[in-house]
């Protein structure tokens, strides 16, 4: 059995060098069952430190500037995560991260909101019609609100909008505020012909930008692929860049052909 096992050990080892590929990175443990692609972070000796996440307790949750959201899924290769958007306070129509005024991303760290999600503004004021959502009568959201049993409170909140999300200021931010809708959810890849109940669970999804190379120090914290180097865009920041005839690959988080 050890043969064996020195045997495919061996040959993966001449697969990787075949290729040209050698890992560049220190991919984060799991999280209990759930898998910490790189360049997500849940330690300050794994991943790409830019790309924050945490590990609570064998469950993920992604840091806002003033909150905290559970993580539901993570996909690697289009480089985009769901969170678990803020409830209802119960026999309300509020959403318990009121008071911190909904989703507020950092503008400065690599995750941004999706054009993916549908958000629905609710118990809104008045103010919200001098908007260019959609807060007609007979929109979305309405429809919602009357057929959920979990929006039931928000009934007796005539007024409600629906939009899509990312791009300018969504990119970064769902408000929920009292001068304007102190509710909101949110749904990705809703297909809203279909009845609501078949709408998925409510979800926020974030996507983040392709990684640049790994920061190093001296030449020790590079592979054999890649050399610690100056980073032109970034003053006093050394990188470990791929060796001629290697290419960056910032899903695998390696230097390849």
């Amino acid at each position: 059995m050890a043969v064996t096992l020195n045997l495919l050990s061996t040959a993966l080892l001449l697969l990787t060098c075949a290729v040209g590929v050698t890992v560049s990175v220190n991919r984060c443990p799991n999280c209990g069952s759930t898998a910490v692609p790189y360049p997500l972070s849940t330690g300050s000796s794994c991943g790409d430190q830019n790309y924050k996440i945490r590990c609570d307790a064998g469950s993920l949750v992604f840091d806002t500037l003033n909150n905290t959201y559970p993580i539901t899924s993570i996909n690697r290769f289009n480089q985009r995560l769901v969170i678990q958007p803020a409830s209802l306070v119960p026999n309300t129509c509020v959403t318990t991260d009121l008071r911190f005024e909904g989703v507020q991303l950092n503008s400065s760290l690599p995750f941004n909101i999706t054009s993916s999600n549908t958000v629905m503004f609710l118990n809104c004021t008045d103010s919200i019609l001098r908007s260019p959502l959609d807060c007609s009568s007979n929109g979305l959201c309405h429809e919602y609100v009357n057929e959920s049993s979990r929006a039931a409170a928000c009934e007796a909140s005539p007024i409600c909008c629906t939009f899509k999300a990312g791009g300018g200021a969504t990119a970064y931010a769902i408000r929920a505020r009292e001068t304007g809708c102190r509710a909101y959810t949110s749904f990705v890849n809703l297909q809203s012909d279909l009845p609501v109940n078949r709408w998925p669970e409510p979800g926020m999804e974030l996507q983040w930008v392709s990684p640049p190379e790994p920061v190093c120090g001296t030449q020790a914290d590079c592979d054999r692929n890649s050399t610690c180097r100056s980073d032109p865009n970034s003053n006093g920041t050394r990188r470990c860049f791929c060796n001629s005839g290697l290419f960056w690959d910032p899903i695998e988080g390696v230097c390849t052909e």
